[in-house]
């Protein structure tokens, strides 16, 4: 994707290292005598460490760069300690990253680290049954009789609940099923699921589906998810689910394929196919 990102002048720098300190995300390293950009994921592109160079070698260019990765950056800046997540945090807020912001808090709090002063979210918070987790999922049985193993590859599901920036999402196939879908197929597992990481949602009772549409883009453009299917029943309502995914995908920076699966009350499938 195309960014702003850090450039550093190998003529300029002296390898003074001032910028190191000032760059806890680890971007920057000092090789050979020279401060290098040893990786695009780490580097926010905000600029952070520019105040700090006496030669003015780092400036800001827009290029095609990986995406920034917050949950990367926040797995150097933990093991510095608190006066470093605070850096980190204020560092986000002061530049308007409200989105990476919350993705920061969310990790944070999954690793039950509580930075005083800042806000704990409910979701995946306090309940155990919400934390993130991820497990091993059993092989298939194709035996057209008898008991047929889970293919759900983590916990929670609802989308009130999880994190995009849980690791089971990264680059995952995303299914975004209805909640009624899978009491409706009997194969659900075995057709739909396998393969792929699990949000549900219910398009007519939920609430708060703002919280959806920002949950969603992250999935898109932080956990950088390859495809997203969605399925969906044959009622008006759940056509609403859809609507909440392509709206999302379209204020997104990345792309990612949709495909829509949509069946009737009976499981039989009625529509099949990619956006």
């Amino acid at each position: 994707m195309r960014r702003k990102i850090i450039t550093i002048d190998q003529e300029k720098c002296n390898g003074c290292g001032l910028c190191l300190p000032n760059c806890p995300e680890g971007a920057i390293q000092v090789i050979d005598g020279k401060a290098r950009l040893v990786s695009d994921l780490l580097c926010d592109g905000l600029g952070a460490c520019m105040g700090y160079c006496p030669e003015g070698a780092i400036t800001i260019e827009e290029r095609e760069a990986e995406s920034y990765d917050e949950a990367k950056v926040l797995a150097q800046i933990i093991p510095q300690g608190l006066n470093t997540i605070r850096a980190h945090l204020k560092h986000l807020k002061e530049h308007g990253e409200i989105g990476y912001y919350r993705q920061a808090l969310q990790i944070l709090q999954e690793h039950r680290i509580v930075v005083q002063g800042e806000p704990v979210f409910s979701g995946g918070g306090g309940c155990p049954g919400s934390r993130s987790q991820s497990f091993q999922v059993h092989a298939l049985n194709h035996e057209p009789a008898g008991r047929q193993p889970s293919q759900l590859t983590h916990w929670p599901i609802q989308l009130h609940l999880i994190s995009p920036s849980a690791g089971h999402f990264r680059h995952s196939d995303l299914l975004v099923a209805a909640d009624c879908t899978a009491f409706t197929l009997g194969h659900f597992h075995q057709t739909y699921l396998a393969g792929k990481t699990l949000i549900i949602a219910c398009p007519k009772l939920d609430t708060q589906q703002e919280v959806y549409l920002e949950k969603i883009k992250a999935l898109i453009d932080e956990a950088a998810v390859n495809t997203i299917t969605v399925l969906i029943m044959q009622v008006p309502c759940c056509g609403g689910l859809l609507r909440l995914v392509q709206a999302a995908a379209g204020q997104c920076q990345r792309k990612a394929s949709i495909q829509v699966i949509v069946i009737d009350i009976k499981g039989e499938e009625l529509r099949n196919e990619w956006l």
